[in-house]
């Protein structure tokens, strides 16, 4: 394993911190761990040949690549279930009794290898039923990663990734692709619209508030001020009424915040 030394170290994730909001102080046996082979795989040396040839790719897909190496984008479907059911039973009935033109703006922010906005995506259709064609219930999907994203786009999943779903969602949304693996239907792929976008962007460049943010098990990388100043551009980006929901090991500090707190990790905009 190639170790990397303080001066690099110090580079790195101050680079990272800066531009991805990513706080890998405490992570150097990681970033060592994760990045050596792929160092080597380059034809460098070390780390600092390889940060001074990522640093100066103008495309930042090298960038990019190393980020897809130091996270982890671990999720599957139906994650912290009681999200999702209240979503179904409480959020979406009130969106219904509530929109005057029926549009629906709902993003998945650091949507990984797509599971939690397919997961959403299925719970709509079989929500509005017949009543769905008269409703824009597309929703946006990003994510820092552009492997994951070719993943989700894909919608190629494991039987054993499935293995938790509802029975119903797997004859209705998936087709067998081969013996392993099944395939997201082209009825739920056209639901869900994945792009390229970091959350450390200092403007959001969406035209329109969001009724529904879901950001779960994002900010786990970030201290707490990059964390706050993020929640405040969430708050800023929600429809009044709207809610947003993190992740079951993530918190919000109900002084620091203007949302509402409804339940563990679910927060709405008065």
């Amino acid at each position: 394993m190639i170790e990397i030394t303080n001066h690099d170290f110090k580079e790195l994730i101050r680079y990272i911190k800066n531009n991805y909001g990513i706080n890998l102080s405490q992570k150097k046996n990681l970033i060592e761990g994760r990045l050596s082979n792929l160092i080597l795989e380059k034809g460098f040396d070390n780390f600092s040949e390889y940060l001074a040839y990522v640093f100066a790719d103008t495309t930042k897909l090298e960038i990019t690549n190393l980020v897809d190496k130091i996270t982890t984008n671990h999720t599957f479907f139906m994650r912290e279930t009681a999200h999702f059911s209240y979503f179904e039973q409480q959020v979406l009935p009130y969106l219904q009794a509530t929109s005057k033109d029926k549009d629906l703006r709902i993003w998945s922010a650091g949507c990984s290898t797509g599971e939690e906005p397919y997961t959403l995506a299925m719970i709509m259709s079989d929500y509005f039923g017949s009543d769905k064609l008269a409703w824009n219930t597309k929703l946006l999907a990003t994510d820092i990663s552009v492997k994951a994203l070719e993943t989700a786009e894909q919608g190629i999943y494991s039987k054993q990734v499935l293995h938790e779903i509802p029975s119903m969602w797997k004859s209705n949304y998936f087709k067998q692709k081969d013996a392993e693996n099944y395939q997201m239907s082209e009825q739920i792929k056209q639901e869900v619209l994945f792009r390229v976008f970091n959350l450390m962007d200092e403007i959001f460049p969406f035209k329109q508030k969001f009724h529904v943010i879901f950001c779960r098990n994002v900010m786990i990388y970030f201290d707490h001020v990059t964390k706050m100043r993020l929640i405040n551009k969430f708050y800023d980006m929600t429809e009044p009424g709207g809610y947003l929901f993190i992740g079951h090991s993530e918190s919000i500090s109900r002084n620091e915040t203007r949302y509402n707190y409804v339940m563990p990790a679910v927060y709405r905009k008065g």
